[in-house]
């Protein structure tokens, strides 16, 4: 008993402090500091939530600008599923592999098809080869800018504007240091679609 009263007692404290005080204080912290990424990064049209600025979304409409491709899978299925959230992963897929290749050539013919004016050269590697979580909301501003005369012809709004949109969207490195600039295509086209609806 001498020994098991200071187990319980040192049990139950670690149980308050870390299961309960510390992350109670990290939430409270976060929801104080950074309401925005606490809760979900949530992007609202009105009053609808319709996406997250940090989860891809699968656009394949001409009108709209294309993400990075997603090779995630159905779990139960095993069949192919872009952007399941439940199922995140890449192909895993080696450079040499011609499974790999084969997807990469038929993306390649995908984008031509969409817009018989664009050429090989200018496609940059982001629309054709899959992230590592296969969710990854963000194109290079490159990667956007060669869509803007598809989407231009698809939407009727001016090549002007649409580049005015892709630089609003663009994002810079991390703290002016780190990566590369970006663009959110979930928000881009939440923006496209304003434009085009109201």
């Amino acid at each position: 008993m001498k020994y098991l009263k200071p187990l319980i007692g040192v049990t139950v404290s670690l149980w308050v402090l870390l299961g309960l005080a510390y992350p109670l204080a990290m939430t409270g912290l976060s929801q104080l500091l950074f309401p925005y990424q606490a809760n979900g990064s949530v992007v609202k049209i009105g009053n609808r939530v319709v996406a997250s600025a940090i989860v891809g979304q699968y656009f394949t409409q001409k009108g709209y600008f294309w993400g990075r491709p997603s090779d995630t899978v159905n779990a139960t299925t095993g069949k192919p599923q872009p952007y399941n959230a439940e199922n995140s992963t890449g192909s895993n897929l080696g450079p040499t592999n011609k499974v790999l290749i084969q997807n990469i050539k038929a993306r390649i013919a995908t984008l031509e098809k969409a817009d018989p004016g664009l050429k090989v050269s200018q496609i940059p590697p982001d629309l054709v080869e899959g992230s590592a979580s296969g969710l990854d909301p963000y194109i290079s501003p490159q990667a956007a800018l060669i869509q803007i005369p598809r989407v231009a012809r698809a939407t009727g709004l001016s090549t002007q504007y649409l580049h005015t949109l892709v630089n609003q969207a663009t994002l810079g490195p991390e703290w002016g240091l780190f990566g590369k600039r970006v663009v959110n295509v979930t928000e881009l086209n939440i923006e496209v679609y304003k434009a085009r609806h109201g």
